[in-house]
């Protein structure tokens, strides 16, 4: 039996993937859905293409948790990071950088750009399936905060 994380007003929280592999994105969609989340989710296969969507889905209100890769074609995960932590109206999403890398300056760019957790995806496909359920339990008790209405310019 899944649950869904909510927001605020029990809003469901829509899970924003931006992950450019289509491999891992739908391993991420599967553990999350065998680690019990059942929210809506959304997969962008860059970072133009989340951030498009931000800058005008993202503006209408609404609850949203991204799982965010670094290394993406157009636009980078820690581009798009910067964009999101910088604007008044999205900057309160949490944001899960969810990579490859473990350069420890690239992890505290993203630290002090406001991500809100950091998880190097390993390289070895259990690992990484062990890596995944263990983020859909941390995501259910993880507190995400909501978009609030209103808050475009």
């Amino acid at each position: 039996m899944g649950a869904a994380i909510e927001g605020k007003m029990d809003d469901l929280i829509t899970v924003l993937i931006a992950e450019d592999d289509d491999g891992h994105a739908e391993l991420v969609r599967a553990q999350l859905l065998e680690a019990g989340i059942r929210n809506p989710y959304i997969r962008f296969k860059d970072g133009c293409e989340l951030w498009n969507y931000l800058d005008s889905k993202g503006r209408e209100g609404g609850s949203f948790l991204i799982l965010l890769d670094i290394r993406m074609p157009r636009m980078d995960g820690v581009e798009v990071l910067r964009l999101i932590k910088a604007d008044e109206a999205l900057s309160r999403i949490p944001v899960i950088m969810l990579t490859t890398t473990d350069d420890p300056r690239e992890i505290d760019e993203c630290y002090d750009l406001g991500c809100n957790c950091y998880v190097t995806k390993p390289v070895n496909f259990d690992a990484f399936a062990e890596t995944l359920s263990r983020l859909g339990l941390f995501i259910m008790i993880m507190r995400v905060s909501e978009v609030p209405e209103g808050a475009c310019p």
